[in-house]
């Protein structure tokens, strides 16, 4: 097993981290805003709110119901970016951990299992 503070000096782990919160930073921010809007106009803007767009639908049921749509797809992004930008820096850095062997973060963009880097090296 490696060393904890080695692998928070390790630059791939810098850069694993500033990728996690160029994502989550912004989009927090985003969603607590559309939150915020949310609650505000649910407040002080009762007639707003109380508009019926279709039959009893109003735009405050449309603002809540939307609440559930954007958290899902913020949820489904993160799963998107996180499979694309994260996983492949936070796997070689395990396999870093795991083996005491240096693996680049490309070796772990394709699914699968991790190649036995031991015995290639073993038997060399």
């Amino acid at each position: 097993m490696s060393d904890p503070a080695r692998i928070a000096d390790d630059p791939r782990f810098t850069e694993l981290r500033g990728a996690y919160r160029r994502f989550v930073f912004p989009v927090t921010v985003a969603f607590l805003v559309w939150f915020l809007t949310y609650v505000i106009c649910s407040a002080y803007a009762r007639g707003f709110m109380a508009h019926e767009l279709v039959g009893n639908i109003n735009v405050a049921l449309v603002f809540g119901l939307l609440q559930f749509v954007s958290t899902f797809g913020i949820a489904a992004a993160y799963a998107r970016y996180a499979g694309r930008r994260l996983d492949p820096l936070a796997a070689a850095l395990r396999a870093e951990a795991e083996t005491g062997l240096r693996v680049p973060a490309a070796r772990h963009a394709a699914k699968g299992p991790l190649p036995d880097v031991r015995l290639a090296e073993e038997t060399a």
